[in-house]
C-alpha cells in the first residue's frame, strides 16, 4: 500500500507520535495521564494507491459504501477511492456542485444520505466539515479521505458552518473514525490550498500570545499541550516552506501534521483558542460580512494576512515597557446592526458581554496590567516569531500577504480588522487596542 518513506520523513514515519495518541499510549504532561483522542485511525502515507478498500474495511463503519465529492475532490481522489470500494460492497456516490458549508447545504446533504450506511468524505474544508456535521447529527461515523492540505480541521471535533443569518460558527461534531492522507494526492494540489493550510499553522505565534495574555490577565483556560505537539514539527514545516509551492511531497508531510496536531489539540482543550485568536476573528469578518466584495478567497488565506496585521499589532506592545492602559469599552449597538444585520448584532453583543468592560473593571484591568506586565511581557515575547520572518515564510509558501493580494477592498479590510472583536468572546491584544484608543489609527495602516 505505502510507498517508502522518504529519507525527510520524521521518526517513526508519518503518523509518528500521532499513532500513540490514537493508541493511548502517551501520557499528558499537564496531567500525568494517559491521552485519549476520539480518533479510530489516523493514517499519512506518500501513496495510499491500492490500499483505499483496506483502510475503510478495517473501520466497519458498514456494507454499503456513499462516497461524498465535488467535482475537483471527485478527479483528485474521489473516483479512485469509489473504485476501490467496490471489492467491498455496494457504492453510490454524491457529488456537491460548488458547495458551501453553510445550512441549506447541511439540510440537501442531510437528504442525500439520509439513506447512508458508510460515509466516505473526499475532499477537504467544506466536504469534511458538511460530512462531519451531517453525520454528526445522525449519530453515525464516517472517514474522510484529504484531498489538500487547506486547513486544520480534518482532525477537529468542531465544524465550521455559515447559520441562516450569514454568521460563520464552529459547531459542536464528532472526530472521523478514520482519517487518510496520500501525500502525492494532496502535495499535487493547486499551491494556494497548501498555502492556505500552512497559514493556518503560522498563526500559533500569534495565537498562543493572546491566548497567552488572557489567560494572564483574565484567569481563563489555558493548555500547553497542543503546542508540545506540534513544536518539532513547527521548526521542520518552517524551514521547508517553500516546498510548499512546489508541489515537495515531505514539505507537504510536515504541513499535514501541524495541521493534525492542532486539530487533535481540540481533543484535550475543548477549544480552539490554541490556534484561533484574534487572527481568525478578522477572517470570520471577511466571511460574515464581504458579500459582493468576497473575491472567492479561503479563510487559510485571510487568515495568513490577518496573522501578519495581529504580528504588527502585538509588537507594537511587545516593543513598550509600558504596560496598556485602557479605558471603559465602547460598543456601538447601532453601527454593529447596520454593518450585520440586526440577528447577527444582536448575537454577538450578547456573545461578547463578558469582555465588555465599565470604568470599574477597566480600572481593575489597568491595575493587572501594571502588576503583570514586565513578566507578562517577556513570557509573551518568548512566543513571537518577528514580523518579517513571517512574512518571508507566508511568501516562500505561495501565500498571500496583504488585502490587495486577497482581492479586498482596503478599506473593507480595515473595518474588518477594526470591529471584528464585536463578533466573538475571545480577549486579544485587537481588544487591549480598541479600549486603549488606538485600533482605529493602526487599522487604517493596514493594507
Amino acid at each position: 500500500m505505502a510507498a517508502a518513506l522518504g529519507t525527510d520523513a520524521p521518526q517513526g514515519g508519518w503518523t509518528g507520535l500521532i499513532d500513540d495518541l490514537v493508541a493511548g499510549n502517551w501520557t499528558n504532561p499537564e496531567t500525568g495521564k494517559r491521552a485519549s483522542v476520539p480518533y479510530e485511525k489516523i493514517v499519512i502515507e506518500e501513496s495510499l494507491d491500492g490500499g483505499e478498500a483496506d483502510l475503510i474495511a478495517d473501520l466497519k463503519l458498514g456494507e454499503r459504501f456513499t462516497v461524498v465529492a465535488d467535482p475537483d475532490t471527485w478527479d483528485a481522489m474521489g473516483g479512485r477511492v469509489a473504485e476501490a470500494l467496490k471489492s467491498l460492497g455496494p457504492v453510490e456516490t454524491v457529488i456537491l456542485d460548488h458547495p458551501h458549508a453553510n445550512m441549506a447545504a447541511v439540510a440537501d446533504l442531510t437528504e442525500k444520505l439520509k439513506h447512508a450506511e458508510a460515509v466516505i468524505a473526499v475532499g477537504s474544508g467544506t466536504i469534511n466539515d458538511l460530512c462531519k456535521f451531517v453525520t454528526g447529527k445522525t449519530d453515525r461515523r464516517y472517514a474522510v479521505f484529504a484531498t489538500a492540505a487547506s486547513m486544520n480541521g480534518y482532525t477537529s471535533t468542531t465544524a465550521s458552518i455559515s447559520l441562516k443569518n450569514g454568521l460563520k460558527v464552529s459547531l459542536p461534531s464528532h472526530a472521523p473514525a478514520g482519517f487518510f492522507v496520500d501525500l502525492g494526492v494532496t502535495a499535487a494540489a493547486p499551491t494556494y490550498l497548501s498555502a492556505s493550510g500552512f497559514a493556518d499553522c503560522l498563526v500559533r505565534s500569534v495565537a498562543q500570545i493572546d491566548w497567552w495574555m488572557s489567560h494572564r490577565v483574565l484567569g481563563s483556560l489555558y493548555s500547553t499541550v497542543p503546542y508540545i505537539l506540534q513544536q518539532k514539527d513547527e521548526a521542520e514545516l518552517n524551514a521547508r516552506a517553500k516546498g510548499l509551492a512546489d508541489g515537495d511531497v515531505a514539505a507537504n508531510g510536515y504541513l499535514h501534521r501541524v495541521l493534525a496536531f492542532c486539530g487533535l489539540g481540540v481533543s484535550f482543550t475543548g477549544m480552539s483558542n490554541h490556534g484561533s485568536m484574534g487572527e481568525h476573528q478578522i477572517s470570520h469578518y471577511i466571511d460574515c460580512f464581504a458579500g459582493e466584495r468576497h473575491r472567492g478567497t479561503l479563510h487559510g488565506q485571510q487568515v495568513g494576512v490577518a496573522t501578519l496585521t495581529m504580528a504588527r499589532l502585538q509588537a507594537h506592545y511587545l516593543a513598550s515597557e509600558t504596560p496598556p492602559v485602557i479605558r471603559p469599552t465602547i460598543i456601538d449597538s447601532a453601527d454593529m446592526a447596520r454593518r450585520m444585520g440586526g440577528d447577527i448584532a444582536a448575537h454577538c453583543l450578547a456573545e461578547i458581554q463578558p469582555k465588555l468592560f465599565d470604568a470599574r473593571a477597566a480600572a481593575a484591568m489597568n491595575e493587572k496590567f501594571a502588576e503583570l506586565w514586565p513578566v507578562l511581557r517577556e513570557e509573551l515575547q518568548a512566543f513571537a516569531l518577528p514580523v518579517a520572518e513571517m512574512e518571508q515564510l507566508l511568501r516562500g509558501a505561495g501565500g498571500p500577504i496583504t488585502a490587495a493580494d486577497l482581492g479586498l477592498p482596503v478599506e473593507f479590510y480595515r473595518e474588518s480588522v477594526l470591529h471584528c472583536r464585536e463578533m466573538r468572546n475571545r480577549y486579544s491584544f485587537l481588544d487591549i487596542a480598541a479600549d486603549e484608543g488606538i485600533l482605529a489609527d493602526f487599522a487604517s495602516g493596514e493594507a
